[in-house]
């Protein structure tokens, strides 16, 4: 087990100096406080929850390592007007392996330097997607949200929507779900506290146990696209 027992307020301090001083030298020399700070126990964390997550899918990649589940500091610059070398921020995801794993659902934990957030949902749903989505929806709308309950109360939906309504006079609750464009499930928070103690290893896994039968209906959508599918012929 990793063990995880918190970040430090020294990595804290690492990601807002790492504001002033984003350069290569610079991090070079403070790589040690990286390791020890940041990485290590994300690491931990990684591993704390990772006996949780197989249970929601057993497919996750769950390997605490830069790549796998852990984000690089380094940025890609090519296509960016930032040049910033380094990203302030860290994050894990928890997603199947796959080459384009941009279009489906993953569970994630992101941090700063005074703020964190955890959710699950796209990185950029494709229109694809978000169809087969919405066909679910108009299938069984009573039944989606009563699943959808389970967002409650921790977490809002967040993501671009369709500046007119796809259908006129829709539930609003319904609505809020069907005019997304893509979307994520984000819990966010100022309070440092948590991230600085073990207690975030129960809050992660508690949320995210209790989300899961929405990342269940999301994983199915995938599996209809792959298998080309019609909705419902699983």
């Amino acid at each position: 087990m990793g063990e995880f027992t918190g970040f430090t307020q020294s990595g804290l301090n690492f990601l807002q100096a790492l504001r002033q001083n984003n350069n290569k030298e610079w991090f070079d020399e403070n790589r040690d406080i990286y390791q020890e700070h940041l990485l290590e126990p994300m690491r931990k964390l990684v591993e704390d929850l990772s006996q949780d997550m197989v249970i929601i899918d057993d497919l996750f990649e769950t390997r605490p390592a830069i790549g796998k589940t852990i984000s690089r500091m380094h940025r890609d610059t090519r296509f960016s007007h930032d040049k910033s070398v380094y990203r302030c921020n860290l994050w894990l995801t928890f997603k199947r392996s796959r080459k384009n794993w941009t279009d489906a659902p993953v569970y994630f934990f992101e941090f700063g330097q005074d703020w964190w957030r955890y959710g699950l949902g796209y990185y950029s749903a494709s229109k694809t997607t978000m169809d087969l989505f919405r066909q679910q929806l108009l299938k069984k709308p009573a039944e989606f949200l009563e699943m959808a309950k389970c967002i409650e109360p921790n977490f809002t939906i967040e993501g671009d929507s369709y500046k007119r309504p796809l259908i006129k006079d829709q539930d609003p609750a319904l609505a809020a779900w069907y005019n997304k464009k893509s979307f994520a499930l984000m819990s966010s928070h100022r309070d440092m506290e948590p991230v600085l103690s073990s207690e975030l290893v129960g809050i992660l896994r508690g949320d995210f146990l209790r989300i899961a039968p929405l990342y269940q209906m999301l994983i199915g959508i995938e599996g209809m696209k792959r298998n080309q599918l019609p909705l419902g012929e699983e």
